[in-house]
């Protein structure tokens, strides 16, 4: 019996009805051919280029550059080494472009995966696309979605590393890299950071952080035909970036020889995003992906890279009160994707809401009215992101966001920092809801203090992060 991953099929205001296409799409089109990738290491940059094609319909011709730094180098690795790293690459970046089209067969020109393998390209694809299905109403299993074959006999084996003990801290500009960067900025080793596509928010914290010249740039390029894909009504949606941003980290960490990989993922990210599904739009942050990917990583790639999240045993809500004692970071963050390119607070998306809610424990109101430019809960117009924030609706939004349990705390312990004063009309709802009730049989400094225990940090790590929380037991919510 085939086992069915949960695409729950739930009508609301975001989903579409493209089973039709996605079935027409791959009856007129049989395959996607991963036929390899380019790469040369010029005076100022590595640059890669990758080729795939849709039958004889379309080619794409995606890039990623990395700039020359003096802590990058590559000729203590083997032609073999550079191979697989930039080869997975491409495997990760295959999935953006089939999406388009959805063939039911990938061809894979230069390497040979093993069914272990393939298991886990399919794992990731599946459930790394699971928001792209849903939204687009696709009913579709793991076991069918796709077959892959292999064209070459090349197999794909790990490779030693010579490495040390310092870091590669990836910077997204959002409060969760900037407690990374503030937990290991002072850590023993040579810790550097890593920014994709930069912008002013991931820039800027980096800099504050003390890595000015400690970073290690990727400059990622789509090809535009896939735009012109989108435009033309072919399909589209979320795909897995941090399964992306994990391949990349472990190139960046053989070409930097470093050891450890500390993403800013936590445990908030295991939750599904639909109630009783397994749609998670952020499945590539959750414990599970970071567990099947280390593994990957040691039997395929290299045992000398370690890859962790370093507030995986830690919540949205901790890492907020944390963020909020470094306050030289609040003009300079940003954590709302509306509005990267400007690199400002758009004000009106659920992510926006999200982190001024995660926040407002901790940062008075009148500081968040000045960061944000308002304060978001008396906006009327939020009031449906706030519902699904909050669990009112059985759908959170698609972004990465906390629990629904956090976020009530988070509501529940800022209503004391409004005594004397207006209730924010959000924050009025939430007061007069059950939910405020319920969440009154909450013990939250607990939540503070929890630790979870599913985590890959090695002692020394672990350690850096439990002195930082001991803060909380004499810290009065």
């Amino acid at each position: 019996m085939k086992s069915k991953v949960k695409i729950a099929i739930i009508k609301n205001m975001q989903q579409q009805n493209k089973q039709d296409k996605f079935d027409h799409l791959r009856k007129e089109f049989n395959s996607f051919f991963y036929e390899g990738f380019d790469y040369e290491f010029l005076t100022d940059k590595l640059q890669i280029q990758f080729h795939f094609r849709v039958d004889n319909f379309v080619e794409f011709h995606p890039r990623v550059e990395i700039p020359h730094q003096s802590f990058l180098h590559h000729k203590h690795l083997t032609k073999d080494a550079l191979d697989s790293l930039i080869f997975h690459i491409g495997m990760v970046e295959v999935i953006s472009y089939w999406k388009a089209i959805c063939p039911s067969k990938l061809v894979i020109s230069d390497f040979y995966l093993n069914k272990e393998q393939v298991s886990f390209w399919k794992k990731i694809y599946f459930h790394g696309l699971g928001e792209f299905f849903y939204l687009n109403g696709i009913q579709t299993t793991q076991e069918d979605f796709m077959n892959i074959e292999c064209v070459s006999r090349r197999e794909v084996k790990a490779f030693s590393v010579e490495v040390d003990h310092g870091s590669i801290i990836p910077v997204g500009g959002g409060k969760d890299s900037v407690v990374s960067l503030e937990l290991l900025k002072k850590r023993d080793g040579d810790n550097l950071a890593l920014i994709m596509n930069p912008r002013g928010a991931s820039s800027a914290t980096a800099n504050i952080a003390g890595f000015e010249s400690k970073t290690i740039i990727i400059n990622r390029f789509l090809d535009s035909k896939l735009l012109e894909l989108n435009d033309k009504g072919y399909l589209n949606g979320h795909t897995p970036f941090s399964a992306l941003l994990g391949f990349i980290t472990i190139l960046s960490a053989a070409l930097a020889q470093k050891k450890h990989i500390a993403l800013s993922n936590e445990s908030s990210a295991n939750e599904a995003t639909v109630v009783g599904t397994d749609v998670n739009h952020q499945y590539s942050k959750s414990f599970e992906f970071e567990t099947d990917f280390r593994n990957y990583v040691e039997h395929f790639i290299s045992t000398d890279i370690k890859y962790f999240s370093l507030l995986r045993p830690i919540s949205e809500l901790q890492i907020a009160s944390l963020f909020a004692k470094s306050p030289q970071y609040f003009y300079d963050f940003k954590s709302c994707n509306a509005g990267s390119k400007q690199n400002i607070w758009c004000g009106k998306c659920s992510k926006c809401l999200f982190t001024f809610i995660i926040l407002s424990p901790f940062i008075p109101p009148e500081e968040l009215k000045k960061i944000y430019g308002s304060n978001l809960l008396e906006d009327v117009e939020l009031e449906v992101f706030f519902d699904e924030l909050t669990g009112k609706a059985d759908v959170k939004p698609f972004e990465c966001v906390g629990t629904v349990e956090e976020v009530n705390v988070a509501l529940c312990l800022s209503v004391a920092l409004y005594e004397n004063q207006t209730i924010p009309y959000l924050l009025k709802l939430f007061i007069e809801s059950d939910l405020y009730n319920q969440c009154q049989s909450i013990d939250k400094l607990d939540l503070l203090k929890q630790i979870e225990k599913e985590h890959y940090l090695e002692p020394e790590f672990l350690n850096i992060l439990l002195n930082k929380m001991k803060n909380f037991k004499t810290e009065k919510y």
